[in-house]
């Protein structure tokens, strides 16, 4: 019986894989982020608009995620301990949901005040909002640049794309309705427009949950498609079954598969070695054991396929 753990002579190592730069894109996300949180809540409560005090709450629930997911990748760079031993990089998954669940929270404080507020609509300046809306566009727009390349990458960095996107979309919503108020004079879409917030964050967050939540049950990453990695198995020459196939995330852009396979290879290492470069190179799959048993005396495990 042969044995390989596939965490050596790769320079990843057990280290959480960053894209390129997006340290930096994070630093300066969240200061664009905070200096427009800002100037959201000192209009907000100027102008008595519940939908730039909304957009400021949205946007500082942003800002924390954005540093959550910071202090997360810092984390997934310090080295295993004797107690951790794959290290820390689960901490991006926890933080990734830590972030959805935080944001389907604060939607629902927000919900109750904007339709409180539609049986006593408060009188707002229409410029006053469509100016710091504007501002916002701009802002949210160049931030969700700046993770725009990497957002396939990781799914943190996804999820502060679509964030910052939605906020974008969400921003010109308010400019419009502003310039309406104007002419029109109907507060009434104040509040509505807070609604309509609540309907993009819940829109654009439900997707960061369900992803983050396969990912903390060490479900299979959503970029790999385990049929796909199983019909690889079933069609190797010098394999004849395999079993126990498991597939997880190690963060969120590490993935570890751990598998037995029945083989009668006389050369089990360059068997193992062809498996692990497969794995690696058609499915970005970077930590894998490989076992190798012999026909007729294959273990007695629990899961065979």
């Amino acid at each position: 019986m042969s044995h390989d753990h596939d965490h050596h002579d790769h320079s990843h190592g057990h280290h959480h894989h960053v894209p390129k730069n997006i340290n930096r894109a994070f630093k300066l996300g969240i200061a664009l982020n905070m200096g427009f949180v800002l100037l959201e809540v000192a209009a907000g409560f100027w102008k008595h608009s519940l939908a730039l005090l909304t957009d400021a709450g949205h946007n500082f629930s942003d800002v924390v995620s954005l540093l959550f997911v910071l202090i997360a990748h810092r984390l997934a760079q310090m080295k295993p301990t004797r107690n951790f031993t794959y290290g820390y990089s689960k901490s991006t998954v926890l933080v990734a949901l830590a972030n959805a669940i935080l944001l389907l929270v604060a939607i629902g404080a927000i919900g109750w005040e904007a339709i409180s507020r539609f049986s006593q609509p408060h009188p707002v300046e229409g410029g006053v909002i469509s100016i710091i809306a504007f501002t916002g566009l701009i802002i949210n727009a160049a931030t969700a640049l700046l993770f725009f390349r990497d957002r396939e990458k990781d799914l943190n960095v996804k999820g502060a794309y679509l964030h910052m996107a939605a906020d974008a979309a969400v921003s010109l919503g308010v400019v419009i309705a502003g310039i309406v108020i104007i002419y029109t004079h109907w507060y009434w879409l104040d509040p509505a427009m807070s609604l309509v917030i609540i309907a993009v964050i819940i829109f654009s967050t439900w997707g960061l949950l369900r992803d983050s939540v396969r990912l903390s049950l060490d479900g299979v990453p959503m970029s790999i498609d385990p049929e796909k990695v199983r019909g690889y198995f079933s069609k190797l020459t010098d394999v004849s079954a395999f079993h126990d196939l498991h597939i997880w995330a190690m963060s969120t852009t590490e993935a570890a598969l751990t598998v037995h396979v029945v083989s009668a290879a006389v050369d089990t290492d360059a068997l193992i070695a062809k498996i692990k470069h497969d794995l690696h190179h058609d499915f970005e799959i970077e930590h894998t054991t490989i076992q190798i048993e012999r026909p007729g005396k294959e273990l007695d495990c629990e899961q065979k396929c």
